[in-house]
């Protein structure tokens, strides 16, 4: 059975075309190499009524977990955990723990600067301001700490828009649980390349190697990328096959004879074809 995974993005910035989504796509790319299905990434404004909204509709599709990231700071845009506790109903309050993390991080920055102190504001406070159910989670980089809860077996992170932040959080504290839950199911993925033959001529090729192949997914795309075939104002493809399956069951072995069989079908039909290396 799939681990499903469901990422949500906060911010403005990504909506706009301010901010590139590296955080998604590195999300995504990280829990796929863990055996999880990456079921939906969605992208939302900072306003928390929309932040529930998805959030709420997320949790009513039943994924095993959910990550978001962005909005934790301490401005006025920062406003996922508002979002968080309006979608399940709980107060927002300032966490001993969290607030513990947060005062660590702020000492920590006035040793560096030769500081005395550095004064508990208004919006410092904020960024230890958590749902009251909700369990902070150390952040290794960053002042706002991560935020865990336990929805009806849906396990929510909230997690830092800094991707370095993002992605130490991450690592340390949610990857473990992820490859824990997917046990013993592997990601696989290979690719060739295909050349003398148009996508629309290699499509029913690639639906019959697919029903023939039952769990094999296989994605063409058109790229100008150089490989040993390509031949000048020729269409040029890669071929993307990928399988998630227990090792048990040998996907890398699958992944081979599903490309054998599309291989000798695109020569039989007069393309070129050849694995990537």
């Amino acid at each position: 059975m799939n681990v499903d995974l469901e990422i949500i993005c906060v911010g403005n910035e990504l909506l706009i075309g301010k901010t590139l989504n590296t955080n998604a796509h590195w999300l995504g790319k990280q829990a796929t190499l863990l055996g999880v299905n990456v079921k939906r990434i969605t992208v939302v404004q900072d306003i928390v009524e929309e932040i529930a909204n998805v959030i709420c509709e997320a949790i009513s599709r039943k994924p095993q977990f959910i990550v978001t990231t962005g909005g934790l700071g301490p401005t006025f845009d920062d406003k996922t955990l508002g979002g968080v506790a309006r979608a399940f109903n709980q107060k927002l309050e300032v966490n001993p723990k969290a607030l513990g993390m947060v005062k660590e991080k702020c000492e920590e920055y006035a040793r560096k600067m030769g500081l005395s102190t550095i004064e508990m504001t208004t919006p410092r406070l904020k960024m230890a301001t958590i749902p009251e159910k909700s369990e902070p989670i150390k952040n290794p980089i960053g002042t706002a700490p991560g935020v865990r809860l336990d929805i009806d077996g849906t396990l929510l992170f909230v997690l830092p828009g800094v991707p370095s932040e993002m992605g130490a959080i991450f690592t340390e504290t949610i990857s473990p649980l992820l490859k824990q839950a997917a046990g013993d199911r592997v990601f696989c993925e290979k690719s060739m390349f295909v050349d003398n033959m148009a996508e629309g001529n290699l499509a029913p090729f690639i639906d019959k190697v697919m029903e023939a192949n039952k769990g094999v997914y296989i994605k063409s795309h058109v790229c100008t990328q150089a490989n040993p075939t390509h031949v000048a104002n020729k269409p040029h493809l890669e071929i993307h096959f990928t399988l998630t399956a227990k090792t048990e069951d040998h996907p890398s072995k699958k992944l081979v004879k599903a490309m054998e069989e599309l291989a000798a079908l695109v020569k039989q039909n007069g393309g070129v074809a050849i694995e990537d290396q």
